[in-house]
């Protein structure tokens, strides 16, 4: 057994940690054998798969999720999806917002109805593993990242007693409005970080003003460097290399930068 891949000890930032958060990601894309599978080899004895159904007006009906524990750590992964098949998801600013974990702000509805539907089979996955007082973890890429996020605020706004040690997203779209942004911002100080690569169109969307990110962003830049900011001109400059007509095209720049292989790529390159 081998617990290399992910530090069970981690409980503050470092690239490490981040790329251990970021393979639990990934692997979230894969069935429940090779999960379970995988999760053993990396020191987590014990596994829960969260699949469930939902019906809102948009094209994605299910959830997809796993939890996995071990006597020090757990940790929550949710599954994403590709930008081509969230494009009305993205692009729609005219849903009815969905009231924010404990009341605070809102949400994007479809985003809310997403993580309602397997939020008991999470909740009692953590009741089951937490054992040990074992410190507990959220993560995701894609739309696995903005459940990851508003995983943690559910927790955190209606159960303040036990907040998450660390959330660490990939990718993630803009989930909430700006009251629960800055509610999140300081209940998840040091805690919370949010990974965007380079031009991955996803993080743009949904559009503002209605919908905000939350704070922590570490921007990957074009040479795969990650940064604690986003630098204004260099920002401008990377998205200058990769402006195409469509940006939710599959060939796009937007696209291939959403990819979970590239973060992962980017931070084995900042590890050392």
């Amino acid at each position: 057994m081998t617990t290399a891949v992910i530090d069970h000890t981690a409980t503050g930032y470092s690239v490490g940690h981040a790329l251990g958060m970021a393979r639990a990601a990934e692997l979230a894309y894969q069935d429940e054998q090779t999960i379970e599978a995988t999760a053993r080899e990396w020191g987590f004895e014990r596994v829960r798969h969260h699949h469930t159904t939902f019906s809102p007006p948009f094209p994605l009906q299910d959830t997809q999720a796993y939890t996995m524990a071990s006597p020090r750590m757990i940790i929550t992964a949710f599954r994403g999806t590709q930008p081509v098949e969230m494009r009305d998801w993205l692009s729609d600013t005219t849903t009815p917002p969905w009231p924010g974990p404990g009341k605070t702000g809102f949400i994007h509805y479809g985003f809310g109805e997403a993580l309602n539907s397997a939020w008991p089979k999470i909740r009692g996955a953590i009741d089951e593993f937490r054992d040990n007082g074992q410190t507990l973890w959220f993560t995701g890429h894609s739309l696995g990242g903005a459940l990851a996020m508003l995983a943690a605020a559910r927790l955190h706004f209606e159960e303040p007693n036990l907040t998450a040690d660390g959330v660490y997203t990939f990718g993630q779209p803009r989930t909430c409005d700006r009251t629960l942004a800055r509610a999140y911002d300081h209940a998840f100080t040091q805690r919370m970080y949010r990974f965007v690569n380079n031009n991955d169109i996803v993080p743009q969307l949904p559009p503002e003003p209605v919908f905000h990110h939350v704070d922590a962003l570490r921007y990957i830049d074009s040479n795969g460097t990650v940064r604690d900011k986003m630098p204004v001109i260099g920002g401008l400059l990377d998205r200058a290399k990769g402006a195409t007509a469509d940006m939710l095209a599959p060939a796009s720049d937007g696209v291939r930068d959403h990819l979970m292989k590239g973060y992962i790529a980017a931070l084995e390159k900042n590890r050392h």
